[in-house]
């Protein structure tokens, strides 16, 4: 994907709309700094009888909000993300590199560079239902220009990973949060440790 292209142009899974995955408001924050590169889940309880899967290879980031987020992580409390009235800004937009199903637990720890969440918020997913494990994905991150503002509907609520979205406005571009070399680096890192 180039600075140039709308993102929509390369989601070819969804016919009507676009995908979405709900991620909390301070990880989308931290995925567009550059400072998080991957997304775990475990699910939610309206994933269905499948069960969470990473469905689609690209799709945007939807922002979620609850109180306590920024505690969750391993970020100072100045960084927390407060929720826009009634619309979500729609500022990241990410490709899935690879995913996989991690059952041991402790492949984390070399992990924590690349993402911003506290050992013990990943521990209780892990645990959390049967069989203990936890889906990762290695992401390739770009920022939407301009973020896409969209209005808060029903639809968006409820217990579940991913949405269908609007279809996106011609309008917007896409820049890759991290560079080639870097993001060569951080798969490297991610590859060989689970390995």
């Amino acid at each position: 994907m180039t600075s140039n292209e709308n993102p929509e142009t390369k989601n070819k899974e969804s016919q009507s709309g676009v995908p979405g995955f709900k991620e909390w408001a301070i990880v989308c924050d931290s995925i567009a700094r550059g400072e998080t590169s991957l997304i775990f889940r475990k699910g939610g309880i309206a994933e269905g009888r499948e069960g969470f899967q990473f469905k689609y290879q690209r799709f945007f980031l939807f922002p979620t909000h609850f109180h306590g987020q920024i505690e969750r992580t391993r970020l100072s409390p100045d960084r927390d993300v407060r929720p826009q009235q009634d619309t979500a800004p729609i500022s990241v937009f990410v490709e899935v590199e690879f995913t996989t199903w991690l059952q041991d637990f402790n492949l984390l720890r070399p992990l924590e560079p690349l993402h911003v969440m506290q050992a013990s918020v990943l521990e209780e997913r892990f645990h959390y239902d049967q069989p203990e494990g936890l889906y990762l994905a290695f992401v390739r991150a770009y920022r939407v220009l301009p973020r896409w503002i969209l209005p808060l509907r029903p639809a968006y609520g409820g217990c579940r990973s991913w949405l269908t979205l609007p279809d996106a406005p011609p309008e917007l571009q896409t820049e890759a949060v991290l560079s080639d070399e870097e993001q060569g680096r951080r798969r490297l890192l991610v590859t060989e440790t689970l390995a």
